[in-house]
């Protein structure tokens, strides 16, 4: 089984302790935006006679590196720790594999890292997408059909539930777009987000049981589907820049603690539609009119400047990584510590969503009353003047 990132997939982990606010920051979406992200991890050996072994444990000295495209650039500013090798994980993202200071973690040590990172988040265009112009199956690329199609990591596309539903809500529906839309429905009427939290994440068919599941445990079950179906898709992950949320929580019977200032974690899929190529579909986070169910591609969170993308899982099983990492810590009586902050650069313009749009007009207009109330005034204290 391919394994994620040891200290990477701490980052995955947030998002099953946070409960989605629904209002958040967003930039001014006509320039660059740049942000300050900080995070620091502190392994700490509480165990009376375990060693962690960093050696034996490469993934344990791993972190992301985001990714840089049309959307955002991200530089790794520093780190606590040299840098040892970048090379490309399972699922194609890059990430660094640090030099640690020690091999091993005796009992009773700690051991703290902390990265800084630059991110600049530019204006983002989405495609103008119909029904009427979507293509059909046959159009999709046959290698990307054979990439990220397959049965592999959380992707059950051979369980006969899942199957089953998949093809009674494509039926004989052939346009990519229509089908993703289906199942956006279905899930939508169907799957709940969760009132408590659970500390791992779901497999599609556990989605599909409980009736329930948060981001990523949603986003997981629309991607089975569109295997199901031939539609490549996969899982992407990535922070939110929230100015007013500011979290702490424990989590793995408290193995893990974590801190989150200004920033929430949250994962979508993302499929390819031709002839558009592959779009996000977000079943948690949609900022526009939530009726239309095509808002899901046209404006979920990835699509606004204050959303990054962190990481593609594409091929490997992050739901049993996270199980693995769970029992790695327990049994061995190892512990945690993740902060993670975001700042938004120095003079950088904020709009909050749900503030009303009308307000900056009454505003004015309120403004361009008073002016022309105190001129009337203003002229007829004159004239009492000079008639006098």
């Amino acid at each position: 089984m391919k394994k994620v990132c040891g200290i990477s997939l701490i980052f995955i982990l947030l998002l099953w302790t946070l409960s989605f606010p629904s209002q958040s920051a967003l930039q001014e979406e006509t320039e660059n935006v740049g942000y300050f992200f900080k995070s620091t991890v502190q392994c700490s050996n509480l165990s009376q006679d375990r060693v962690w072994n960093f050696t034996q444990r490469e993934d344990d000295r791993i972190i992301g590196l985001f990714m840089n495209n049309s959307w955002q650039t991200v530089e790794l500013v520093n780190s606590t720790f040299l840098i040892e090798k970048i090379v490309n994980d399972d699922d194609g993202n890059p990430v660094a594999v640090l030099k640690f200071p020690q091999s091993v973690l005796n009992s009773g040590e700690n051991l703290s890292l902390t990265v800084w990172y630059h991110i600049v988040s530019k204006p983002r265009l989405m495609p103008s997408i119909s029904e009427n112009e979507s293509r059909n199956l046959a159009d999709v690329l046959s290698s990307l059909v054979q990439e990220y199609t397959r049965e592999e990591g959380p992707w059950l596309t051979s369980n006969p539930t899942l199957r089953e539903l998949a093809l009674n809500l494509k039926g004989n529906e052939t346009k990519v777009l229509t089908i993703i839309k289906n199942f956006v429905d279905w899930i939508r009427k169907n799957i709940s987000y969760p009132k408590e939290l659970h500390e791992n994440p779901y497999y599609p068919n556990q989605t599909y049981a409980r009736r329930e599941g948060d981001c990523d445990d949603q986003a997981i079950l629309l991607v089975t589907l569109s295997r199901i179906v031939g539609i490549p898709s996969y899982l992407q992950i990535g922070p939110i820049f929230m100015p007013n949320l500011f979290y702490n929580t424990s989590i793995w019977n408290e193995h893990v603690f974590i801190v989150q200032k200004r920033i929430n974690w949250h994962g979508w899929a993302v499929v390819y539609i031709p002839p558009w190529g592959w779009l996000p579909v977000d079943l948690t986070y949609v900022r526009s009119n939530t009726n239309d169910l095509l808002s899901s591609v046209r404006s979920g969170a990835v699509t606004g400047q204050d959303t990054i993308q962190y990481l593609n899982v594409t091929h490997t099983d992050y739901v049993a990584s996270s199980y693995e990492l769970r029992a790695f810590l327990s049994e061995n009586g190892f512990h945690i510590y993740t902060e993670d902050e975001m700042t938004l650069e120095t003079n950088q313009k904020l709009l909050l969503v749900g503030v009303d749009p009308w307000l900056p007009l009454v505003f004015l207009a309120l403004l361009v009353f008073f002016v022309a109330f105190s001129f009337v005034i203003f002229r007829r204290w004159t004239r009492q003047v000079s008639q006098q």
